[in-house]
């Protein structure tokens, strides 16, 4: 019995797929070096496509921030994900603030884009809430100690270890990593405290 043939790959869905993953190349480039809304104009600049490709693309908005959501994870999820927790608590709280300032600094052209049009996104507000419920939860897989602790210290040290207090340190109050890393460590190692065994 013969085999049916395939269709053939459509001509224009196959472009219309390559000029999508050019323009989420040229997004990703230009957040990285510095525009956190780039415009129209600068991804034809930089992909060579017609304008009106690029409007057309663009204005799928949810779309292009689930492709670049999509690469962003790619890269640096392992960063989170990789990391055991091992050794006592005060070793395992240094590696969680280690392990955290290496993602946020990864990630971090990409929230402070991403944030300024999540109030007219679905897709960005879904995932900063995922983000924010995952560490929350990375937070008791590197310090199980916590389960069954008072819920104010969990949001304390949830806190401190988010990216919103890490970005302020590195931009509000202009820290460098090094400094911004002992900043956190410090801060945390002394919640701990409170809860460690003697």
């Amino acid at each position: 019995m013969s085999r049916p043939i395939s269709p053939a790959p459509d001509g224009r869905a196959l472009r219309s797929q390559r000029n999508r993953e050019a323009i989420v190349d040229a997004m990703l480039e230009l957040i990285e070096e510095g525009s956190q809304q780039p415009t129209a104009e600068q991804v034809a600049d930089f992909t060579g496509l017609g304008i009106r490709t690029v409007f057309r693309h663009l204005s799928d908005s949810e779309r292009l921030f689930e492709a670049i959501n999509a690469r962003v994870s790619a890269e640096a999820a392992p960063l989170l994900q990789a990391a055991r927790p091992e050794g006592d608590l005060r070793e395992r709280v240094k590696m969680l603030v280690r392990v955290r300032s290496r993602f946020f600094e990864r990630v971090a052209v990409y929230k402070r884009a991403g944030a300024l049009k999540r109030w007219r996104s679905p897709f960005l507000r879904g995932r900063h809430g995922a983000l924010v419920k995952e560490l929350r939860m990375d937070l008791l897989r590197w310090l199980p100690e916590l389960e069954g602790e008072s819920s104010n210290l969990i949001d304390a040290l949830d806190l401190l270890t988010s990216f919103e207090a890490w970005d302020r340190l590195r931009t509000e109050q202009d820290l460098g990593q090094k400094r911004a890393l002992a900043t956190i460590e410090r801060s945390v190692l002394a919640l701990v405290g409170e809860f460690a065994p003697a």
